[in-house]
């Protein structure tokens, strides 16, 4: 095996799995296991598996999940680049499946880099209801940003924040929430060696307390009779059913609810908690036996690498914390209301009791606003075949569609209120990237198919001019010819061009571009 794993970790695997850790061990001399999740914000199950190159295999937990072959190259294929799936380990798509969203729903993931979940959500979203994707490092929030432009995302926002404060302004509000907690990732090592050269026989204990601030801050952000489900990609007990026990004893109102796929997973460990932890005989035997309930993967059982999962569901009792912003999802505040920084409704004092400072600030921010707004809604009535939803929401030259209203992220640090539609220049509007990605055929006034087959796709990916015939362009009654183009790629969108006599200017942008030959 060519694999070295630390002793240390060997001996407390030894200790945890007893009879089945040869088995355990030999997995580790067979190749991690391929997956794709299909897209269905943009394509049907069924028509990727007919435009499929591939040959995929359903993995049984993930309804739009299969496992590709070891010679597959699904991330060197257009239709990678027009969203048609994500790339994912079979193992890590079985949280989202466990969280039961539902269109309309509110949902918070909140350790959300680089994505792969937050799409998973998503989908399942179908474009109703609200998503907020969080993580705290910048540079994986930007992969994160870039993943759910990617896939065609309308309805969500990107935070990068502590999630204390996201709870300070969002008590009682998510109907689901993800937490995909940071750990020590030791169901990685087989996928990913770095995670063997980081561990160290301390990992497991510096990572349970940073899971136990986390999952404290995600409950009190949950609606009575919401569910949180809490997943790692690691073994640890002190990382997995200790910290569910823990959490059980010091939140009353919650229990653990058995996985609707526990027959292909293994339960909780919980005998490992009563011979090693410290002073367990303070975890009652019936929060044991709640711990249980949690769900293991195990890859010399599975067909995918090492996760855990916990499925935490509130029992609806009403808590003393009104849900913020609980009236003004889908609709405006009333009239006379606004949104204060932390997101709650406050009536608005007598306009005329304003400081005249503050009503040439507020005078000034207006006329800032005006130009950007009228050049966006020129652009949404010449080129677009419906009004996006959300509100609207201008930062500087650029423009959102937001599905929160105004305010209400005040003193976040935002990444992305919303739908990027693109930025207001010079009294015009050029759109951007994540507009096109979001936008099927049928939406937009101009439409341009590239074949997968026939290179022309992969050129226009690589950022080159084409050359284009009038008659390609598929337009609207009454549209020119000339102008901003929708580019798909055998139907499905991936991006803008403009068109001027016979040349197809390349919108395509620089850091998404084909790299490989």
């Amino acid at each position: 095996m060519g694999l070295q794993l630390p002793a240390a970790f060997k001996e407390r695997m030894k200790s945890l799995l007893r009879e089945s850790y040869e088995d355990f061990i030999a997995s580790y001399g067979h190749d991690p296991h391929g997956g794709i999740r299909v897209n269905t914000l943009k394509i049907s199950v069924d028509d990727m598996l007919e435009l499929s190159p591939w040959q995929l295999k359903p993995i049984p937990w993930c309804g739009t999940g299969f496992y590709t072959g070891p010679g597959d190259r699904p991330g060197k294929h257009p239709y990678y680049h027009a969203g048609l799936y994500y790339i994912q380990e079979p193992s890590a798509m079985a949280p989202v499946e466990l969280l039961g969203v539902k269109p309309g729903d509110k949902v918070l993931d909140l350790c959300a880099a680089p994505g792969g979940k937050s799409t998973q959500i998503a989908a399942k979203l179908q474009g109703e209801g609200l998503l907020v994707s969080n993580d705290l490092n910048q540079e994986r929030t930007k992969a994160l940003a870039k993943n759910l432009e990617l896939y065609g995302v309308r309805n969500g926002v990107v935070l990068q924040e502590h999630p204390e404060r996201i709870a300070a302004s969002f008590p009682a509000f998510f109907d689901k929430i993800l937490v995909d907690a940071p750990c020590s990732g030791e169901g990685m090592f087989r996928k990913d060696e770095d995670m063997v050269r980081q561990w160290t026989s301390d990992s497991p204990d510096k990572y349970a307390a940073m899971q136990r601030d986390i999952l404290k801050s995600a409950a009190g952000m949950l609606k009575p009779g919401g569910r949180i489900v809490y997943s790692t990609c690691t073994f640890s007990p002190e990382e997995n059913e200790a910290i569910i026990a823990e959490f059980l004893m010091e939140h009353a109102h919650f229990r653990v609810e058995p996985p609707a796929a526990s027959g292909m997973f293994a339960p909780g460990e919980t005998g490992w908690i009563r011979e090693h932890m410290a002073e367990p005989d303070k975890i009652p035997d019936e929060v044991l036996e709640q711990a249980k309930h949690t769900a293991r993967l195990w890859p010399h059982l599975i067909e995918g690498e090492g996760h855990f999962v916990a499925v935490l569901q509130h029992d609806g009792s009403e808590t003393d914390e009104p849900g913020v912003l609980r009236a003004a999802i889908g609709g405006r505040p009333a009239e006379g209301e606004r949104l204060n920084g932390k997101g709650k409704h406050k009536p608005e004092r007598n306009a005329g009791a304003l400081k005249k400072g503050k009503a040439a600030k507020k005078s000034a921010a207006t006329d800032q606003t005006a130009a950007p707004l009228e050049a966006y809604g020129q652009f949404l009535r010449d080129h677009l075949a419906f009004t996006p939803d959300g509100f609207t929401i201008v930062f500087g030259q650029h423009v959102y569609q937001s599905p929160l209203p105004p305010g209400a992220l005040d003193g976040l640090k935002v990444v992305r209120p919303g739908w990027y539609m693109g930025d207001a220049k010079n009294g015009r509007f050029v759109p951007a990237h994540p507009l096109a990605t979001a936008l099927h055929p049928r939406e937009f006034c101009r439409v341009l198919q590239l074949s997968s087959e026939s290179g022309e796709a992969v050129r226009y990916l690589k950022g080159e001019t084409l050359d284009i015939d009038v008659e390609r362009i598929r337009r609207r009654e009454g549209v020119a010819p000339k102008g901003y183009v929708l580019l798909c790629i055998d139907g499905y969108s991936a991006g803008f061009g403009k068109w001027q006599d016979g040349m197809l200017k390349n919108e395509y942008p620089a850091g998404w571009r084909w790299t490989s030959a």
